[in-house]
């Protein structure tokens, strides 16, 4: 757990602040600043957008008497891009802009789900056995999942 708040409070930033820099060169300070902004003023602008997408999704879950588990973690992954706009640097932005996007916000959750799945339940077999033999039970046609 060190070694994490090592790499998110001293690693990316010194990486944000080299890339800053190589940018700036590239194309001048003034030119820098303004692309940061434009990113988070885009960033706030599609984060609007999909979190209101969300709001009335969650709405329609509710209505039909569903749980919106979908729908919250969307709401948290937008709610995490919009945070890393807002935070200067090219590479926050682009991982940000990345989790507004809803095709890679759904293969980030399928691989949150995923994950979640193996820490509650611990790591399943991939493939289903019809067998007695396979499942070690004493019954005929038991599955072992």
């Amino acid at each position: 757990m060190a070694a994490l708040f090592v790499v998110v409070f001293l690693v990316v930033p010194l990486v944000e602040l080299a890339v800053l820099i190589q940018v700036g060169s590239a194309i001048g300070a003034l030119k820098t600043i303004a692309l940061l902004v434009l990113m988070g003023v885009v960033g706030g602008w599609l984060m609007k957008r999909e979190g209101l997408g969300v709001v009335r999704r969650v709405q329609a879950q509710l209505r039909a008497g569903r749980v919106p588990t979908t729908e919250v973690v969307d709401g948290f992954l937008i709610l995490f891009g919009g945070a890393l706009m807002l935070t200067p640097g090219f590479l926050s932005d682009a991982l940000g802009l990345a989790l507004l996007i809803p095709p890679v916000r759904a293969l980030v959750r399928a691989g949150l789900a995923r994950r979640l799945r193996v820490r509650v339940l611990g790591p399943q077999p991939r493939h289903a056995a019809w067998s007695r033999r396979a499942s070690g039970r004493d019954g005929p046609g038991s599955l072992d999942v």
